[in-house]
């Protein structure tokens, strides 16, 4: 080994035995993890770029005869709209919210010995995320009624088709 490389091999391991000292085992293992994954994204992104490079498009060079038919292009469903929100959204992200504003406050005022600023904190936290999830539950509610109403209708409209 040369020298130069011994003495990088050094400060590599006096840096990183610093920051095991700095950061504790815990803070180096995740120093790494973050570090493995900058690696692999970028390892990723090359070898993806050389596989697009290599890629032979031109299949008529080759011999191959495709040609492409043309798609009819099909009505857009009411998923695939930019539709309102409508009213029942808002109102479950409201009662989501004030159902998860109480309970969080009431579980911090009984379950732990929480100042009343604690309590006031945790209830407003907990009311964000009961109306985060009253929304996303009226979301999915909202969508599954939808795409359960057009499959139906298309159904519906493949046997009046039918002789």
């Amino acid at each position: 080994m040369r020298l130069t490389t011994f003495l990088w091999l050094s400060v590599a391991l006096a840096v990183a035995f610093a920051a095991i000292n700095w950061l504790g085992l815990a803070g180096w293992l995740a120093a790494i993890v973050v570090l493995g994954s900058i690696g692999m994204h970028v390892a990723g992104n090359a070898i993806g770029t050389r596989m697009q490079e290599a890629t032979d498009r031109d299949l008529a060079r080759r011999g191959g005869r495709f040609q492409s038919a043309p798609v009819p292009a099909l009505p857009r469903t009411h998923l695939e709209q930019r539709t309102r929100v409508g009213r029942l959204l808002p109102v479950s992200a409201g009662i989501g919210g004030v159902v998860g504003g109480i309970a969080g406050g009431m579980a911090l005022a009984t379950l732990t010995s929480a100042s009343l600023p604690g309590v006031i904190l945790g209830g407003g936290s907990s009311a964000v995320l009961g109306g985060i999830f009253g929304f996303l539950l009226a979301s999915f509610v909202e969508i599954l009624r939808t795409s359960i109403r057009e499959a139906l209708e298309a159904e519906r409209q493949a046997s009046d088709r039918l002789p």
